[in-house]
This record gives structure tokens, C-alpha cells and sequence, in this order.
């Protein structure tokens, strides 16, 4: 229906809001669908780039799935990253890298903290006051390897400020060691 659709509008003037809803339904369908190559390849059919921006920034809002969310970053930032505003970006990249840390959990897990997927460093913390410690050590390390060369809101020392904050932490004795006396 979708494509019947896209093709009356090829054929008939269709308004440009009308025009941006239906692909944005359609594209939410295929990402629920996880079909993300069709889903690129709408994306790709659309003419207009104004068209296009704001069916990806419209279908990232809507919080879809973490597949489908990583999916839509990924493409904003690579076809429109000088279109968007700082804060967006910032936004956008954030998510980008949040969803990223995400898929290195256990499938199992990753529910637990997807509602952090757009704050990876609160994501962090998260880990590791829940004592996620394995976790941790690969999401670091993701981390590490995103945030080469990417402008974002928090650095590597922003990262490695937090793990020494928790190493304090969890060396931090509330007792003092009494030394025994023979």
C-alpha cells in the first residue's frame, strides 16, 4: 500500500505534509519490520532533502527500537550532520554512541537500560553501580573507540573521571583497620 502510495505521488501533486507522513509511516513499518536495507533504500528514493530530514528526525523521535534507533542516528549523521543544529547533533550523536554501548550487553539485559540509550555516560554509571563490572570494561572500550575524532558533550576524561570516582569508591572504607598488638 505504501508503494501504491509513493507512486500516486509521483504521478498527482501531493501536499508536502501528506507526502512527509506517508514516508515516515512507511519507513516506521519497515524499521518495526527490521528491514533496515529497505528501509535505506526509501530513504535513498526521496528527492527532496528537506523531505528527507524530517522523516529521519520525525522516526527518531518516536523512540522506536534499539535497532531502528541506532539505525536512524547513523544515517542522519552521516547525510545530514551539517543540516542539523549543535544541540541536535550533540543529541543525535549521544544516541548514536548510547545505542552502540547498548548492543555490547547481553541481549538479555539491554531493556534494563535502553531508556539510558541516549546518555551513555549515565548509562555507565548505571553499569556500574549495579556492579557490571565485565560490562563495563567492553563498554569503556567501545567508548574509547567512538568517541575518536567525534564532537560530543563528554570527552574520554570525562569517562575516565567517572571510573576513578567509583575506583574511590569502592576502596573507601567506612572503618578503621585496628593493627594487632602481640
Amino acid at each position: 500500500d505504501y508503494e501504491l502510495c509513493e507512486e500516486w505521488g509521483h504521478l498527482y501533486p501531493v501536499p508536502r505534509e501528506d507526502l512527509i507522513n506517508l514516508h515516515r509511516e512507511h519507513l516506521l513499518h519497515l524499521l518495526e519490520m527490521g528491514d533496515m536495507e529497505k528501509a535505506l533504500q526509501l530513504l535513498q528514493r526521496i528527492e527532496d532533502p528537506g523531505v528527507c530530514l524530517a522523516i529521519s528526525e520525525q522516526s527518531l523521535d518516536q523512540h522506536l527500537n534499539l535497532a531502528a534507533s541506532h539505525f536512524l542516528a547513523d544515517y542522519l549523521t552521516a547525510h545530514f550532520y551539517a543540516s542539523l543544529t549543535t544541540a541536535r547533533r550533540n543529541e543525535i550523536q549521544a544516541l548514536y554512541i548510547g545505542s552502540k554501548v547498548l548492543l555490547t550487553l547481553p541481549e538479555v539485559s539491554r531493556v534494563n537500560y535502553f531508556h539510558l540509550s541516549s546518555r551513555p555516560l549515565l548509562m555507565l554509571e548505571q553499569l556500574l553501580m549495579n556492579m557490571k563490572v565485565d560490562w563495563v570494561a567492553v563498554a569503556v572500550q567501545t567508548l574509547h573507540q567512538l568517541l575518536a575524532g567525534q564532537e560530543i558533550d563528554f570527552t574520554v576524561e570525562d569517562i575516565d573521571n567517572l571510573l576513578s570516582k567509583y575506583a574511590e569508591k569502592a576502596l573507601n572504607f567506612p572503618f578503621t583497620l585496628k593493627e594487632k598488638r602481640s
